[in-house]
Formats: C-alpha cells, structure tokens, sequence
C-alpha cells in the first residue's frame, strides 16, 4: 500500500509514474488502418481509442468497469461571503448523492458506471486562504490520500468530479497563481452570485494569490486549494499509477489536475478533457492544458457530470476500435 507522509513522498510518486505501451499503441495504430472504414472516418474515436489502449496495455481493448468517485470539502473563504450559497449545502448535497438524487447519479447509471462519495472533514472547513494557507501540510497528505485510496484497481476508466461551496474560489485562485493573467480572467460565478459578488469573489482570488508564494503545483494546493480538490489530484495520480485513462470533468477538477503537471510536466498524459465548461476560466485553462474538450454542452455543474458523459464518447470509441471487422475478416476490398 501507497501511503503519503509528506509532500516530497508525493512527489516522488509523481516523478516515478508509468507511462503508456508502446506497443499496444502500435498494435492499435495497425488494428485501426484495416478497420472497414475510409481512413480517418471516425475523427477524434479513432485518437482517443488508440490512447486508451496504450494505457490499458492492449491493442484491442474492452471497458470494463468505469468509475465515477465525488469528493466533497467545505471552503473556509467562503466566509467571505463568495457564494450565493451557504457551506451547509455541501453536506446536503452529499446526502442527495448517497440517495441518488443527483445529476451525477443519473448520469453515472446511464454510463454503466460505479459511484461513490467521498466528504472530507465536512465538519471542518479549510482555513481562509486569504488569511493563510488553506491546509497544513499534513492536511494536505491526508486529502491526498484520500483520494488515492478511493480509486477501484479494477476500474477502466475514472471520472472524478467535486463538490464544495466555494470551490470555484479556490479553482481560480489556483489558475491565476499557477498561469498569472489577472484574477478577473480567472473567476465566474459559481453557483450564481450576482456582478457584486463577482467582484467580492474577484477581489478575494487576487488577495489569496499575493498572499502566498508557492514552490510548486503541490504547494499551490495547499496554500489554495481544498480538500475536495486535493483528493480529485490524489485520484488521478493513482489512476496513472493503475494506468488508468481519466476523464477530466470541468473547471475545479481540471484546476485539480493542473497543479499535478505543474508539479510533474507529463502527469497528465493519461487524461483526456470531458467537455469545456462555460464557468469562467475554464477554457483558457483547457488551452494552458492543451486539453481539447470533447464536449461542449454549456455546462457548469461540477459534479462529475460532464466527465460522466463524456464516458459514452470513449466507451463508443472503444467498441468501434475493438468490436469492427477488417477488411479482411468481412471480406471487403480495401483497394
């Protein structure tokens, strides 16, 4: 068992990643030029088929089992007063879960996916990062962890998604501090606040980020990340570690994974952006990302839902790769 103690034992995780095989890639690449369509025909399935198998090592691969996993954590700098809603939603939100009254439920069941919850400390918020560091370094660890111990070995695929009043704060207070620009490119309305709370919320990113100076993406998360968002980045590093294909949900979960590639360039290699949000930020942060969504459906809920649908894209990428005759087996000419 993997266990994480400090932030250095992390990061030598981080540094000691497996990547893709290589021939799997190549026994892909070959299965997809005989396949009985034109070239090219099936555009971006044909991409993402031969990525996924070179990160389950096999060039005819099956999805089995995917994995949706939900994180929850409350935010100390949501007093003050960045959200058009209080911290205790968040624990409701998290009973709405577990009785499968969400999107994300819905959602996951359509995709033949495995849920679940994870509420990290909801009794016990981050501190306000416009005050100090949202978490000490043990807090940090122990969000890690969390995360990593909650991915499935067994899973083909992971999609991990978040909720927390105030993480969109703390999201964009990450952006900026990792990209720059201005706080303003950074920050939306989250769950809905009106032009004065975004210039509250504004406000708040851009005096948490002069606040702290970070080492690395590791530290950025925890001088301004949460705990929800700390366990979305120990998912997705075990997925890499599974050689587990992730797909990246929305703004705070792609914040989540820009600090692993701050902290690790290529950490990201095994992930794939569900859709592109409409939440302010996240497309400059696809672009920072290289990431190009393979949704775009006005989306803004967080949750995993965007990564949950996007699940269909691949699984439907994957059975085309691995489920189509050749043109030989269905003696068709290929001339």
């Amino acid at each position: 068992m993997t266990t994480f103690t400090t932030l250095d034992e992390f990061r030598a995780v981080l540094a000691a990643q497996p990547g893709p095989d290589a021939a799997a890639i190549e026994a892909a690449r070959e299965r997809n030029g005989q396949l009985t369509k034109p070239p090219g025909a099936l555009g971006r399935l044909e991409d993402l088929a031969i990525w996924y198998a070179g990160w389950r090592g096999d060039g005819r691969p099956q999805m089995a089992a995917p994995q949706v996993i939900v994180f929850a954590g409350n935010h100390g700098v949501t007093a003050q007063g960045v959200s058009a809603f209080p911290a205790e939603v968040t624990e409701q939100m998290v009973l709405n879960f577990q009785h499968g009254g969400a999107a994300i439920n819905q959602l996951s069941q359509t995709a033949g996916a495995m849920m679940s919850v994870e509420a990290l400390d909801l009794d016990k918020p981050t501190a306000d990062f416009t005050q100090s560091p949202a978490m000490t370094e043990a807090e940090l660890c122990a969000a890690l962890q969390t995360g990593w111990d909650a991915v499935t070995p067994e899973a083909g695929v992971l999609v991990v998604g978040e909720m927390g009043i105030g993480n969109t704060t703390s999201a964009a207070a990450i952006c900026h501090a990792l990209y720059g620009r201005t706080a303003a490119d950074w920050t939306g309305r989250g769950t809905g606040v009106d032009d004065a709370g975004l210039a509250l919320k504004t406000r708040v990113v851009a005096e948490g980020v002069a606040r702290h100076q970070c080492e690395d993406g590791l530290d950025t998360l925890k001088c301004l990340g949460g705990r929800e968002v700390v366990a979305m980045a120990g998912a997705i590093a075990r997925a890499r570690a599974e050689r587990i294909p992730v797909i990246l949900d929305g703004f705070i979960c792609c914040a989540a994974a820009a600090c692993l590639e701050r902290a690790q360039p290529g950490a990201l290699d095994h992930t794939v952006a569900g859709h592109l949000s409409i939440e302010g930020g996240h497309a400059a942060l696809l672009d920072a990302l290289d990431k190009a969504p393979l949704l775009s459906l006005g989306l803004r809920l967080g949750e995993g839902s965007g990564g949950a649908l996007a699940l269909n894209i691949l699984k439907a990428a994957v059975a085309c790769h691995s489920g189509m005759a050749t043109f030989a087996e269905a003696g068709v000419s290929d001339a």
